[in-house]
């Protein structure tokens, strides 16, 4: 029986600045950096989240045909490949001091009828929400 999601792939053009970014900028734990042969195993995660992983997979590694690899290179250099959402109990917080640390955001801390939503990019182009959740939604309601 699945127990739930446990890692999930991020795609870089550099696995060590990707790394930085994530545990400097957004002060996420390495969890895994492990050469194995022709590619390196990278994951990061948040600190208080120990059973969820991001696989920092090079756009360069192995497991990819140059075909796929190219494709996949335009699509994040373009920005385009959102890679997640992200939970936090202060978007407006986590937002000033994100960007006082150089993330790069492309919608500043908005209304949701779900909470309040940032929106940011990653040091390749990937770009992630982060959502204050708002603490009782009504679906049947909010979503009608």
């Amino acid at each position: 029986m699945i127990q739930g999601l446990g890692i999930t792939t991020v795609w870089t053009f550099d696995q060590q600045r990707t790394r930085a970014f994530f545990t400097e900028k957004l002060d996420f734990e390495v969890r895994d950096d492990i050469s194995m042969g022709d590619m390196k195993w990278v994951t990061v995660g948040a600190k208080n989240q120990p059973g969820v992983e991001l696989a920092l997979m090079s756009l360069d590694g192995p497991g990819l045909d140059p075909e796929s690899a190219e494709a996949l290179k335009k699509l994040v250099g373009k920005g385009v490949l959102g890679a997640g959402a992200f939970r936090t109990d202060d978007c407006r917080g986590d937002y000033a001091t994100f960007k006082e640390r150089g993330v790069e955001f492309i919608q500043e801390p908005t209304e949701r009828p779900y909470g309040v939503e940032a929106i940011f990019r990653d040091d390749s182009g990937n770009w992630y929400s982060l959502t204050e959740r708002r603490e009782e939604l009504d679906f049947s309601k909010d979503f009608a």
